[in-house]
């Protein structure tokens, strides 16, 4: 049960990366770019056009999946060849979490995060093939966004000590974005109702996530990771 904890926080940093601004608002368009219809049209033909939308959400989400799991094995793979500086590295990996959580919570500004990369050229199409690509260069285009919850995630990769602990980590990273992204593609009309009553909270989400990786960019700092995952493990036979 103690490799529980790191799955847990690595699915949770997925479901906040969905919900950060400057990805939730765009995702209906995301969905209707990959399936090459309206969103109206979505609205008004769901059920006829669930299999395909369906479809071609699977293939968008293992494009961002591969990028994603390839750079957990990089991670991991960096994390090992450097372990003789890995005390160094954990404190530079530490103070660089601890700046974006900053700036996600508004008290430091990094102007490169706001840049826009969205890749607004990557045109979607009717075929699985090309949802795929749209989904690999989600992967890159969003990387300025998502980009101090993912460093994150990075850093907890390269503390593992084999590469196939990494790729699970970003491999259920992704499928913390995947699930809500899925739920998008099948009710669409409840997506854009749930928006409605969620957006206004959007800054609070933001300012939550920077609060969690100051936390977690101190304890990577002080090279007690541990700590957290004894703490979540207790809450974890809490609930049992």
């Amino acid at each position: 049960m103690h490799s529980l904890p790191l799955p847990i926080a690595a699915f949770v940093a997925g479901l906040l990366s969905f919900l950060s601004p400057c990805v939730l608002p765009l995702v209906p368009g995301y969905v209707s770019l990959i399936s090459g219809a309206s969103v109206d049209d979505l609205q008004s033909s769901e059920r006829r056009m669930l299999g395909t939308v369906m479809l071609h959400s699977f293939t968008f989400i293992i494009g961002f999946s591969f990028v994603f799991i390839v750079l957990g094995a990089v991670a991991t793979g960096l994390g090992q060849f450097f372990n003789e500086y890995h005390h160094i590295l954990a404190r530079i990996a530490g103070i660089i979490i601890i700046i974006f959580g900053l700036h996600l919570t508004g008290l430091l500004k990094i102007k490169a995060l706001y840049a826009d990369k969205r890749l607004h050229d990557v045109k979607g199409s009717s075929s699985a093939l090309g949802s795929f690509v749209v989904g690999f260069a989600f992967a890159f285009g969003w990387t300025p966004c998502i980009g101090p919850i993912l460093a994150a995630i990075l850093a907890l990769a390269s503390e593992q000590d084999k590469v196939i602990k990494g790729v699970l980590l970003l491999a259920i990273y992704s499928l913390g974005l995947a699930v809500p992204f899925l739920l998008t593609s099948i009710g669409i009309d409840r997506f854009l109702s749930f928006y409605g009553k969620f957006r206004r909270h959007l800054h609070t989400v933001e300012v939550v996530s920077g609060v969690l990786l100051i936390a977690v960019g101190i304890l990577i700092f002080m090279n007690n990771l541990r700590l957290l995952s004894g703490y979540l493990a207790f809450l974890n036979r809490f609930a049992l």
